[in-house]
């Protein structure tokens, strides 16, 4: 895999710029195909090693490129070293690169590219995660659906990186009698009246659980102790309204106050938010807490945190906010996008009327079923494409695309994979002849799944899930494209049997990628 070339490439480099292999194994890339021409598989940036020269005259990288890459030698798994623009260059044997690619993506199953050196020792931590969070006492606003599915995928990562993940849904449910619904469950076992809920209902069809689920009104005590506390530390101020407020800048900045307390003694959302952050402390002794909401509360957050810390609790730098921007112009045919339920049922609909006209869908043994799963797969990619962050523009006809960069491109590109092997499997998965995968369209599907590892970790680090979409919908592409040239049907059994380890590990990789992002892949439609 990915990380046994980087290593080999690191221990050659370690000796020559006397250095420790691990503190160069994150300079080194997989470098991006191109559909132009073949490149190298690896590339070390100079850039990246001298970042640390406190030596302000720094030398020209392209002359530091070739002055290293003359120092190395190519040996059993580096063929070939070249430079270019400020980075030296790696080519991997071919056979060996076929054979290690292909042999740790079936060895891995679902683990490949999180066993990668790039996250070794990493530590096992306490993560939870707030989404969703709709108030019960409403219908499931589409609001609430960046936020559900940004956060399962959050969580869905850190899971795969080994995390202890706590999945919460915070219940905006104050002052309804609705409250109980959120929490009876936990608290008196309601376990019926929980399973009845829509929301309940709607969180199934999109395929995603909570291990907690907790309301506002659940903290309607706790958070008159957060009120003492702030009182007894002399953070509390009164207004002349009665309401009252902590002055987070300690000189009256109006930007910097915080409303905790009604005139009439009631708690506000600030109270609330700082009491369930010290209850799930206590609770679940977390490393980090993150909220999943739309950006308009960042503030709120930020002031949440802050007064964390003045409070005495230092854990508050554990605590972090992944905004999201706002979707806009989702409409249905029967006008504007409210609820959830309309998203759901018209995705359906839509991709029910597209999956008829296609002949094998007669086939299918639940369709509704299938065309739930691939129309949730086109809006969950439409929604993951760009940075969380941005608002984008909704567009039913981009989303049910087949062709381009769509979530039913991927389920199709799945279905088509499974099928081959369904049809062609039987006699060829045994072993394979790694001198039969030398083609331009097989090395460049190859040089792409070495670069998993590297797009998990990037989106572990920023955690957006826009890596992992980019990285799927290319080896969709690169994947049609073989297909259309490296035929099974009629092949020499020894180039069929190594053709269809290549396409079985596409599919794999695909499939693991598809379900972090919260995507169920379909075997056919």
């Amino acid at each position: 895999m990915a990380c046994a070339f980087r290593r080999s490439i690191a221990c050659q480099l370690s000796r020559v710029l006397d250095l420790p292999p691990e503190n160069l194994i994150k300079s080194i890339s997989a470098v991006p195909i191109s559909r132009k021409e073949e490149v190298a598989d690896f590339q070390l940036s100079v850039d990246s090693l001298l970042e640390n020269n406190s030596d302000h005259s720094r030398p020209d990288t392209q002359v530091q490129a070739k002055r290293l890459a003359e120092k190395l030698k190519c040996d059993a798994v580096v063929s070939e070293i070249s430079t270019g623009q400020g980075t030296v260059n790696f080519k991997i044997n071919r056979e060996l690169l076929t054979k290690t690619v292909l042999q740790q993506v079936i060895k891995d199953g679902s683990k490949y590219g999180l066993k990668s050196e790039l996250f070794s020792g990493l530590p096992q931590k306490k993560i939870v995660v707030e989404f969703s969070s709709p108030n019960v006492a409403k219908k499931f606003h589409v609001g609430h659906l960046r936020s559900t599915i940004i956060g399962n995928f959050i969580a869905n990562l850190k899971e795969a990186l080994g995390h202890q993940v706590t999945r919460i849904n915070y219940l905006g449910d104050w002052g309804m009698q609705f409250g109980l619904l959120g929490t009876g469950f936990q608290l008196f076992g309601y376990e019926e009246k929980l399973q009845s809920s829509p929301l309940q209902h709607l969180f199934e069809r999109l395929g995603i659980h909570f291990d907690e689920y907790s309301g506002e009104s659940f903290y309607r005590e706790k958070s008159q102790e957060v009120l003492k506390l702030l009182d007894s530390k002399g953070l509390l101020q009164k207004t002349i309204q009665g309401t009252a407020i902590v002055d987070l800048s300690g000189n009256g900045d109006p930007s910097s106050i915080c409303t905790v307390m009604r005139s009439d003694g009631t708690s506000l959302y600030a109270t609330r938010d700082l009491a369930a952050a010290i209850d799930r402390m206590d609770k679940y002794n977390f490393d980090t807490m993150i909220y999943v909401t739309d950006k308009g509360q960042k503030k709120h957050f930020q002031q949440v945190f802050q007064m964390l810390q003045i409070m005495g609790y230092d854990w508050a730098e554990r605590c972090q906010h992944v905004p999201f921007g706002v979707v806009q112009g989702m409409k249905t045919r029967r006008g504007e996008v409210t609820f959830l339920e309309d998203v759901l049922n018209e995705i359906q609909s839509r991709m029910l009327q597209n999956m008829a006209s296609i002949k094998t869908t007669k086939e299918l043994e639940n369709p509704q079923e299938t065309a739930e799963k691939v129309g949730l797969a086109a809006l969950i990619i439409q929604d993951f494409k760009g940075l969380l962050l941005s608002d984008y523009q909704f567009s039913w006809d981009r989303v049910f695309q087949s062709r381009g960069d769509t979530g039913v491109f991927l389920q199709y590109t799945h279905a088509r994979l499974y099928s081959l092997e369904e049809t062609f499997g039987c006699g060829y998965l045994n072993e394979f002849n790694a001198a039969c995968l030398q083609e331009p369209q097989s090395v460049s599907i190859l040089q792409h799944l070495l670069r998993f590892d590297e797009v998990l970790y990037r989106s572990s680090q920023d955690l957006q899930p826009r890596h992992i979409a980019s990285y799927l919908l290319t080896l969709s592409h690169l994947a049609g494209m073989a297909h259309k040239t490296l035929h099974i049907k009629d092949s020499p059994p020894e180039v069929a049997g190594a053709r269809l380890h290549l396409f079985r590990a596409v599919r794999s990789v695909l499939a693991n990628g598809m379900k972090l992002l919260g995507i169920t892949p379909v075997c056919r439609m």
